[in-house]
Formats: C-alpha cells, sequence, structure tokens
C-alpha cells in the first residue's frame, strides 16, 4: 500500500510498488490528463509535478511516491475554470493534435514554481525534454510565456537558424 497525495487528496494505492505512477493515475484513480506516449520517459506526454517539480509518470514506480505529493493536469484546473498555464495555452491556441499539451502545461507550471518570472532560454530548457510531433513549438513557448505574464506581443522567439531583421522580425 502507498499513500500520497494527488491534487490535494489523500490516496492509498494498492499495487505492485514497481507500478509506473502514470497506470496508478490512469487506471486506478481515472486521472486521463497525462498520456501515455513512449514508455520510456523519453516524450514528456505523461509528465507530472512530484512535490512541484516536473516528473515523467511512465516510468516512476509508485513505490518511489509513499507520502509525496503528485499533480496532474486535473489538479491545475478545470475545463470550466482553467487554471492560469491552462489558460495561456487556450489563449495562445498552443494545441494541435493536442496530444503533449498536458505534458507541456505540467513543465510550464513547474518552472513556474520554482522561477515565477523566467527568460525566454529559460522557458526552451524546461520543456526541452517535451516532443511536439505537430510543430507548435512557437504557439507552445508563447503559451509558456503569457503563463509568466509576458505578453506574446514582446515575443523574441524565432526559428532556429533565422535571425531578426532590422525591425526585430525573423528573416
Amino acid at each position: 500500500m502507498v499513500a500520497m497525495t494527488v491534487n490535494g487528496a489523500a490516496v492509498s494505492v494498492d499495487a505492485d510498488p514497481e507500478t509506473p505512477l502514470l497506470y496508478v493515475l490512469r487506471n486506478e484513480l481515472e486521472l486521463n490528463g497525462a498520456k501515455f506516449g513512449c514508455g520510456l520517459g523519453q516524450c514528456g506526454a505523461c509528465t507530472v509535478l512530484v512535490d512541484g517539480k516536473a516528473a515523467v509518470s511512465c516510468i516512476l514506480p509508485i513505490a518511489a511516491l509513499e507520502g509525496r505529493a503528485v499533480t496532474t493536469l486535473e489538479g491545475l484546473g478545470t475545463a470550466e475554470a482553467p487554471g492560469p498555464v491552462q489558460a495561456a495555452f487556450i489563449e495562445e491556441q498552443a494545441a494541435q493534435c493536442g496530444y503533449c499539451i498536458p505534458g507541456m502545461i505540467m513543465r510550464t507550471a513547474g518552472l513556474l514554481a520554482e522561477t515565477p518570472e523566467p527568460n525566454d532560454e529559460e522557458i526552451r530548457a524546461a520543456l526541452q525534454p517535451n516532443l511536439c510531433r505537430c510543430g507548435t513549438h512557437m504557439r507552445i513557448l508563447r503559451a509558456a510565456r503569457r503563463a509568466a505574464g509576458r505578453p506574446s506581443e514582446e515575443d523574441n522567439f524565432a526559428f532556429v537558424g533565422s535571425r531578426p531583421n532590422e525591425e526585430g522580425a525573423p528573416s
């Protein structure tokens, strides 16, 4: 039996201690925000917060979570009342297929908990472990910036390899 807190509620899980947290969240607790992507901890679709820090839940055994606090996408807000990070992603229309977005939102929430006013390099570094196959990286980066309270009009993000022209726009 593993006792932990999930989205502010105390839970006890009776499962093999080696069971990945992702399976417990989805199958036992019916929290489906974290997605199964690679099962190897390499894509970030399953990202959650453990004690406020981003963690990939597909390779994290529940035995490591005794007495710890887990926050999932569902713990940040609801469809009717999205949390600030979720709202920023909605405003920037960051999702295309949407599969990576829960992990991106959780990584952004973890970054902002540690660094409330991140610069562009810190945002990129925080989101780098998560993959997006649809190519909405620029919208995701702008959403993270918006969540940090920096409007996208100040957007200095440019595609890799491009340089701003004299007016400051990527060329």
